[in-house]
């Protein structure tokens, strides 16, 4: 193979020589040769597959240090390379989803639909329960669970000190639950007092070093609710007697659900169904935890828990059990029991919320 100069070689692969020396610096193109007097760049053409990928994937808007693991695995196995743009693909078009939710917010804001959260609707109100278990298996709990007038949450944590990270994640979403502040607060006010408390959280956990957690949780304010997740804790609304789940989890195999390389039937016991790809733990993945609003209506019932719940119960049951089951503290208790009389092999966090006419 012959050697081509970077002019020859970025219009080769559809890259810019600015780019390439970039590329070079990151170690993701180096040149196959660089001249000792001139410091000029040359590259072999063998390369020129590996830069059209990296152009190609950097289109898309892959992150540079994603695009360097694709081509690194493309080199040694192209179908699992296939499958991580696939992956990579399915969690933009996720966020997507999370942030046209916001851009339909805004746009109504901006032409006057929006006033005070108050004066949306007729309010609303909401009755609750929230309860967290060991299980059977675990020596501690490290969920929490919290439900307060205005403010729901569950929270996983992991590591050692899984258990406080949680707690402190939590802690740090409190003030939310203010009655008044919530009441009157304009939508826009709340995103950013939610998206403040998530920064806080995360703070929160860098303390506990080598822990993190996972959290989900709800700020109701009059009709609406304001929805923040980050890992594979769920919130899942019952709806005219129909289970659908609100949040997306943040793990290895729901990213690969979503390529279709797995089922939903072959996550429950894939050995690494419990791997996270996001989660609070004092790095800056926080700041993708998922922001969505979602209208309330009487007759809603939420619920949020834990993995410990959804990995042994099945979805009919958890149904069957919020529609059939009145008192919210009632049904986290046989969610609970469900998920014990299953095995129970994690800790077990369940809060469940009644959407009522204030």
């Amino acid at each position: 193979m012959g050697l081509l100069t970077i002019g020859a070689f970025a219009r080769a692969s559809r890259l810019s020589a600015k780019a390439l020396r970039r590329y070079d610096e990151l170690e993701l193109l180096p040149p196959a040769h660089v001249d000792a007097f001139t410091g000029y760049r040359y590259y072999d053409e063998a390369q020129v597959e590996r830069a059209r990928l990296v152009a190609w994937l950097r289109r898309i808007g892959m992150p540079l240090a994603r695009v360097r693991d694709v081509c690194d695995l493309y080199a040694s196995d192209p179908a699992a390379a296939a499958r991580d743009i696939r992956a990579y693909w399915a969690g933009v078009e996720a966020e997507t989803a999370v942030r046209r939710d916001l851009a339909a917010f805004l746009a109504d804001q901006l032409s006057g639909k929006d006033t005070t959260m108050s004066q949306l609707t007729a309010p609303l109100e909401i009755r609750y329960a929230a309860r967290t278990d060991r299980g059977l298996v675990r020596e501690t709990d490290q969920d929490t669970a919290y439900a307060g007038p205005h403010l729901l949450a569950v929270a996983d944590g992991f590591g050692g000190q899984g258990a406080p990270a949680g707690a402190a994640a939590i802690d740090a979403l409190k003030d939310l639950d203010d009655a008044g502040a919530a009441g009157s607060a304009r939508i826009g006010d709340l995103l950013n007092a939610l998206e403040d408390a998530v920064d806080r959280a995360n703070s929160a956990v860098s303390g506990f070093d080598g822990s993190g957690t996972t959290l989900t949780a709800m700020v109701w304010t009059g009709s609406r609710l304001a929805l923040v997740h980050i890992g594979d804790t769920r919130a899942c609304l019952l709806r005219d007697g129909e289970l659908f789940r609100i949040t997306h989890d943040h793990t290895v195999v729901q990213s690969m659900i979503d390529n279709g390389s797995l089922t939903p039937e072959e996550a429950v016991t894939h050995p690494e169904r419990a791997m996270l790809l996001r989660a609070l733990d004092g790095g800056e993945e926080s700041g993708r935890a998922d922001l969505r609003l979602h209208e309330a209506r009487p007759g809603d019932r939420y619920l949020l828990c834990s993995d410990g719940l959804f990995t042994v119960v099945a979805d009919e049951d958890v149904r069957h059990t919020l529609a059939t089951v009145d008192a919210p503290d009632d049904a986290v208790g046989e969610l609970i029991a469900r998920a014990r009389r299953a095995g129970g092999p994690d800790n077990i966090a369940c809060v469940v919320a009644d959407v009522v006419p204030l």
